[in-house]
């Protein structure tokens, strides 16, 4: 009877949580429809029929209400890029980590919880690399009354980047799947859908973003690519970056930048120069060999308003050279967060948790070297060799029931071996991982700084890394093996960028701190999706507080569900108190 009453209270709690009837709706339809791309016809999977997909417009603080319908005929969940969604990771999105995908002819109805976001954040799948085609933006404004910390522009413009296939995607992360290898990369990257001129069957739909000289346009740039980090460039013009992942930055001015696949950027052009056609571009910034990536370049056209003769083609702009890390290094070193009272910072001063993650790529031996990786084997990737392993019921539910044997909870605060982390030369048996699906416990309100280390196993490379349910503090980066008595003397504290995705760079490290303030199961991954599914991830989480504004929020009443047997094996739900689990307990 206990049992029976608590889950009848829960669903009560629950349905009033989920159904706000205050909240802002919208209707999100995911299904197929067919797009045409360089010259040939395929159906892509969209919301709504867009791509890219609808944008959303909040602000400051607003609580939104999205019911996903699925049409399509793969399972699916969307994941709120960038939004924190406090004691509410019922509605993040991560595919087997906060939920199970919704099926085929299912509804899931997903409350977005806005708090300190302001700026530019999106919206993309999270199974699979569905998110190929199913994005969009979220443009979060001040709360009303409240003016940017910047001189109003006079027009704003979503610019997203991303890449295309000519090949269907599920079939190009299949093969990679079975193949062991490397696979195929895009064949384009897009501006607004559209690859632009210097593609085939292209020109004709090339974006234009038509400005008037002496006008200033705010662009709301997002790389929602899945693959490439992106050099971006306007011809003849600097841009002042003022904004990243929803967090206002000191105005900082340049004539390129780099963006991987995560973040955004708001910034600011003023419309200065002579009348003419500009292209805006984007290209791969990449440490991989020539040949083994997309090697193209997408454009738009700045177009200036009046009478006169255009340039043909086009002004192009600037580019370092692809593989040109230090420019990409300095870049992140460069970003500031704005920390004016208007907007203050809390950079967390005493830590007690300290983790140390690298960030590898491995093999595995096949039989009969019958893989495409090198030598025969399979590329995996892993986070203190720990390469992650999706269970078959989320880790969320497996937490918050208790249902035993879907997880352990000894991800490794350290890495297992220390040694010269990025040496030319490294021996083949570090390369191999352990597969498991394990997680890291943080206490309520625990301080925490986390050292990324990339790594040369296998080869170097690059990792935008992205953190569910959280902003985090980017204290620090670097070349090189990381220097636990040098580098932290060099920590920024006073104001570091405030982030939720940021480039560990390829043999270098980088620093974060962050609260661990937001009960719940978080997924922190690289946001290039073959490392991902390759391994490249960790969970965490984070315990209740003691307070009722420390907990968890109920489930929803919709969740979608893993078709398997739940074997509960707690009265009613690990929110009515600060304890993990007891089949859960973290091993000492």
């Amino acid at each position: 009877m206990e049992v029976y009453i608590s889950k009848i209270l829960g669903f009560l709690l629950s349905f009033f949580f989920y159904h706000c009837q205050s909240c802002p709706h919208y209707k999100f339809v995911v299904k197929e429809v067919p797009y045409t791309r360089l010259c040939s016809t395929k159906n892509i999977l969209t919301v709504n029929g867009q791509y890219p997909g609808p944008t959303l417009y909040v602000h400051k603080g607003d609580t939104i209400v999205v019911d996903v319908y699925n049409r399509g005929k793969y399972n699916i969940t969307i994941h709120w890029h960038g939004v924190k969604q406090p004691r509410n990771p019922w509605t993040d999105g991560p595919a087997y980590i906060t939920q199970c995908p919704i099926a085929p002819g299912a509804k899931f109805r997903q409350k977005i919880i806005l708090t300190t976001e302001e700026g530019t954040l999106w919206w993309h799948a999270h199974s699979e690399w569905l998110r190929a085609t199913v994005y969009g933006a979220m443009i979060i404004y001040p709360k009303l009354g409240i003016s940017y910390p910047f001189t109003k522009p006079d027009a704003e413009i979503s610019i997203l980047l991303g890449d295309w296939w000519i090949q269907d995607i599920v079939e190009v992360v299949n093969e990679l799947l079975l193949s062991g290898g490397e696979g195929n990369h895009s064949n384009a990257f897009t501006i607004n859908g559209q690859p632009g001129d210097l593609y085939p069957c292209s020109k004709q739909d090339t974006f234009r973003l038509k400005v008037e000289r002496g006008l200033t346009y705010l662009l709301r740039i997002i790389n929602s690519a899945v693959q490439d980090m992106l050099f971006f460039s306007i011809a003849d013009h600097n841009v002042t970056l003022v904004g990243s992942d929803a967090s206002y930055l000191k105005p900082l001015e340049r004539s390129f930048f780099v963006i991987s696949p995560g973040q955004t950027f708001d910034v600011l052009l003023e419309a200065n120069r002579s009348p003419n056609h500009y292209y805006m571009a984007a290209k791969a910034y990449t440490i991989a060999a020539k040949g083994a990536f997309d090697d193209t370049t997408t454009t738009a056209i700045v177009e200036y308003s009046g009478n006169y003769t255009p340039s043909s083609p086009p002004l192009f702009p600037y580019f370092p050279k692809y593989n040109d890390t230090h420019a990409a290094v300095n870049f992140t070193g460069s970003l500031r967060s704005l920390a004016d009272k208007e907007h203050p910072i809390d950079v967390p001063m005493e830590i007690n948790t300290y983790l140390f993650y690298t960030l590898s790529m491995n093999t595995v031996l096949c039989p009969n070297n019958s893989c495409s990786g090198p030598n025969g084997t399979r590329i995996l990737a892993s986070v203190n060799n720990i390469s992650f392993v999706h269970p078959e019921i989320d880790i969320l539910e497996a937490y918050y029931y208790c249902i035993p044997g879907v997880f352990g909870t000894w991800f490794p605060d350290f890495p297992p071996l220390f040694y010269n982390f990025t040496a030319d030369n490294l021996p083949k048996n570090l390369e191999i991982p352990t597969l498991a699906t394990e997680v890291k416990i943080l206490e309520y309100n625990s301080t925490v700084e986390l050292v990324f280390q990339g790594t040369n196993l296998l080869r170097g490379s690059d990792h935008p890394m992205h953190l569910h349910g959280f902003n985090f503090y980017v204290v620090g980066v670097g070349l090189g093996d990381f220097d636990n008595e040098i580098d932290p003397l060099k920590y920024n504290l006073v104001d570091p960028p405030l982030s939720n995705t940021i480039i560990v760079p390829a043999n270098g490290w980088l620093a974060i701190r962050f609260k661990a303030n937001n009960p719940g199961v978080w997924l922190m991954h690289c946001h290039f999706d073959r490392h991902m599914v390759w391994g490249m991830d960790a969970v965490f989480i984070v315990k209740n507080g003691e307070s009722p504004d420390a907990k968890m929020s109920l489930p929803p009443s919709d969740m979608p569900s893993c078709h398997k047997p739940v074997p509960i094996t707690s009265k009613v739900a690990n929110s009515l108190g600060p304890d993990i689990c007891p089949v859960y307990a973290e091993k000492k």
